[in-house]
C-alpha cells in the first residue's frame, strides 16, 4: 500500500500508521538496527569477551569491554577498516588472572598482540600452542612480565612476524632454532631473561636490523651476526657468557652499533671497522681484547669507557699509547 504519493501531502492518519510501523519493526528486529551500526565481526566479539573473561581491565585506565555496543571501538582493539576484523589487540599496564588466554587464538586476522608491563607477578604457564595458529601475526610482543618458561619453538611457524619482543621476562632455556624460519623478521628481542646454552647458528640466516640477546647467560660464539654482508644494524650481546675470536669476524657495512661488553671475547679489533661510515657506538669493554685500537672512521670519536678493562689494548681514545 502507498502511504504518500511524491509530490503530495500525507494525512495524519498515513504519518501515524508509518510511524507505527517504525516502532514494530525496531522492536520485532533489534538486531537488524544494531547490526547496521555495528562494524565489528560477530566471530571476533565472541573471542574478545571470551579473553574478557581472562583479564581484568581496571576501570581507572580502560573503557569497559560493552557486549552492547561496537567492539571495534573498544579500547586496545584495532579493526581494519576495510574487512572490519580485528587486526591488533595490546594490553599495557594491566592485572592478568590465570594463564595468557589461549581464546586469544581465535583471533585469525590477528596481526598484532602486545602484552607488556604486567601487574600481577605470578603469571604461571607460558604462550599458548594455540597461538601458532596466528598466522597473519606480524608484531608480538610479552615483556616485562614474569613469564616463565622455555621460548616455544612453534614461534617460528609464524612465518610473517616482523617483530617478535620477549624482552624482560624469565624465559629459560636455549633460543630455538626453529626462529631461523622467520624471513621478515626486522626486529628480535629477548634480553634480560635466563636463556641459557649456544646461539643457532642458523640465526645467521636471519635479515634482522636489530638483535638483542643482551642480559642472558648465553655462551660461545656469536659471530655468525658479525659479517660483512649482513643486514643488521644494531647487535646488542652484552652481559652474557660468549667466548669467541674477533679478529675473524667481518662488520655489516650499515653497522650503527655494537653492544657486546661484558662477555669474554678475545683477539683484536679488525681493521674493517674504521670503513664503518654509520657507527655511533662500539661497547667491547670488559672482555679480554689486545692490540691497537684501529685509527680512522669513527673510532677516535667514540668514547674512552667503551674500550676499559680488557686484556691489553691501547691507543686512542684510550689514554694509554701502544708500545711501538
Amino acid at each position: 500500500m502507498e502511504i504518500c504519493r511524491r509530490g503530495s501531502a500525507c494525512s495524519p492518519s498515513s504519518f501515524l500508521f508509518l510511524i507505527l510501523f517504525l516502532l514494530f519493526i525496531s522492536s520485532s528486529f533489534p538486531s537488524l538496527t544494531l547490526s547496521a551500526s555495528f562494524r565489528c565481526h560477530p566471530d571476533d566479539k565472541n573471542a574478545l569477551l571470551n579473553i574478557k573473561k581472562s583479564i581484568d581491565i581496571p576501570k581507572d585506565s580502560y573503557v569497559p569491554w560493552d557486549p552492547n555496543t561496537d567492539c571495534c571501538e573498544w579500547e586496545d582493539v584495532t579493526c581494519d577498516p576495510n574487512t572490519n576484523r580485528v587486526t591488533g589487540l595490546e594490553f599495557r599496564m594491566i592485572t592478568v588472572f590465570g594463564q595468557i588466554p589461549a581464546s586469544i587464538s581465535n583471533l585469525p586476522y590477528l596481526e598484532t598482540f602486545v602484552l607488556a608491563l604486567l601487574k600481577n607477578d605470578k603469571l604461571p604457564g607460558c604462550i599458548p600452542d594455540s597461538f601458532a595458529k596466528l598466522h597473519n601475526l606480524k608484531r608480538l610482543e610479552i615483556s616485562w612480565s614474569p613469564l616463565s618458561c622455555r621460548t616455544p619453538e612453534f614461534l617460528g611457524q609464524l612465518k610473517n612476524l616482523e617483530y617478535l619482543d620477549l624482552s624482560h621476562n624469565k624465559l629459560h632455556g636455549p633460543i630455538p632454532s626453529s626462529l631461523a624460519n622467520l624471513s621478515k623478521l626486522v626486529h628480535l628481542r629477548l634480553n634480560d631473561n635466563k636463556l641459557t646454552g649456544r646461539i643457532p647458528n642458523s640465526l645467521s640466516a636471519l635479515n634482522v636490523e636489530l638483535i638483542d640477546l643482551s642480559f642472558n647467560k648465553l655462551t660461545g660464539d656469536a659471530s655468525m651476526f658479525l659479517r660483512a654482508d649482513g643486514k643488521v644494524k644494531d647487535i646488542l650481546l652484552t652481559g652474557n657468557r660468549l667466548d669467541f675470536d674477533m679478529s675473524m669476524v667481518g662488520f655489516p657495512k650499515n653497522l650503527k652499533a655494537l653492544h657486546i661488553g661484558g662477555n669474554r671475547i678475545r683477539g683484536r679489533i679488525p681493521e674493517q671497522v674504521t670503513e664503518l661510515k654509520r657507527l655511533e657506538a662500539f661497547d667491547v669493554s670488559f672482555n679480554r681484547l689486545c692490540g691497537r685500537i684501529p685509527v680512522g672512521g669513527n673510532m677516535q670519536k667514540l668514547i674512552a669507557s667503551y674500550f676499559y678493562h680488557n686484556r691489553c689494548l691501547c691507543g686512542l681514545p684510550l689514554p694509554n699509547k701502544c708500545k711501538s
